[in-house]
């Protein structure tokens, strides 16, 4: 297993971290994605600690708790082995100080998720998504606070705009706050915004990029061809949460099946590999229902596409290009160049 320095900081975090929205199930969105228990996630700890892989990413909006509660069961014994990650920010209650980026909601939050995970610390806390009604130095502050206190080792962001994350670290940076370390964002063959702020702010910021979604909710994993929709019993199947093109999605997949059967891995793999070689990223949250699906994900790593494979996906995922990006293209000697993002 590699390892990586998450952004700017000294910690060091395996390329791959095992995503547990799949633990418990605890209402139809997330009985989707799946129902694994404590059994079974032990089980799949096991697999993923044997291979290098200890790094576990969670939320306390999953299945309302019960995925972080699975979790601190699961790891009884092996905390101090791990690194454990959780955010919060997501609405979990109905009343209004139940959900967002406040000092309360945070600091309750905090508190809970320790106590569904059973430690006394959090590695990386994020905040999950945006909240543009909170100040930035309230959301800072508390995070400070929860810092110094030794619950939380480091501070994370995810779903930010790019605006909103300068704030962000330029507020830290003038209040001398904690920084966020890392980004955690969707990003794959399918969907590749990032590149055009997103990363570009990350390598000029020190921000390193976690991964979510890096196979699009599944339509990266060859059950979705031309003339083929996926199947009725798999997640993609019953929900989707990620937005993509169907002619790309399937110019990619084209390509994808081209050069796993060329170098006898699977089109997740080769998916997953090509995240690997681009800026910024620090680690992949890669998920799975079972164990066979783990073992897969597992195998994106130990090996490497070659700089013409990844231009051959690259080719064949080109995003539009947005203004001011497309204006700017035509000035090249006055933007620096980001190798292996959209340009």
């Amino acid at each position: 297993m590699e390892y990586r320095r998450l952004g700017r900081s000294g910690l060091s975090v395996p390329v791959l971290s095992f995503g547990t929205a799949t633990f418990g199930g605890g209402n139809e969105f997330f009985k989707a994605w799946g129902t694994t228990d404590v059994n079974e996630a032990k089980r799949m700890i096991d697999l993923c600690m044997d291979s290098g892989l200890n790094f576990f990413d969670t939320a306390n909006v999953y299945s309302k708790g019960a995925a972080e509660e699975i979790l601190g069961r699961a790891v009884e014994g092996k905390r101090n082995e791990m690194l454990l990650s959780t955010k919060a920010t997501f609405p979990m209650g109905d009343g209004p100080n139940d959900y967002g980026s406040t000092r309360r909601h945070l600091i309750e939050s905090c508190e809970a998720s320790l106590r569904r995970l059973r430690t006394d610390f959090i590695d990386v806390y994020h905040m999950h998504g945006m909240d543009s009604h909170t100040p930035v130095e309230e959301t800072l502050s508390a995070l400070d606070s929860l810092v110094t206190s030794g619950k939380v080792r480091y501070i994370a962001c995810s779903n930010y705009s790019a605006w909103h994350l300068m704030k962000s670290l330029a507020t830290s940076d003038r209040l001398g706050l904690s920084r966020y370390i890392a980004h955690q964002v969707y990003y794959s063959l399918v969907g590749r915004d990032i590149e055009w702020e997103l990363m570009p702010l990350g390598l000029d910021q020190g921000v390193g990029t976690i991964v979510w979604s890096p196979l699009a909710g599944g339509a990266l994993t060859g059950k979705i061809r031309r003339n083929q929709p996926p199947p009725k019993e798999s997640r993609l199947g019953q929900i989707s949460f990620v937005q993509y093109d169907d002619e790309t999605l399937f110019n990619v997949v084209d390509v994808l099946d081209a050069i796993a059967k060329e170098r006898s891995k699977t089109i997740s793999q080769v998916a997953l590999n090509w995240i690997l070689r681009k800026p910024t990223i620090s680690n992949i949250v890669v998920g799975a229902r079972n164990e066979e699906q783990l073992r897969q994900n597992l195998g994106a790593v130990g090996w490497r596409l070659t700089d013409e494979e990844v231009g051959r996906l690259d080719k064949a995922s080109e995003p539009k290009t947005p203004y001011p990006y497309w204006h700017q293209k035509g000035f090249p000697q006055l933007i620096p160049s980001l190798p292996g993002a959209a340009q």
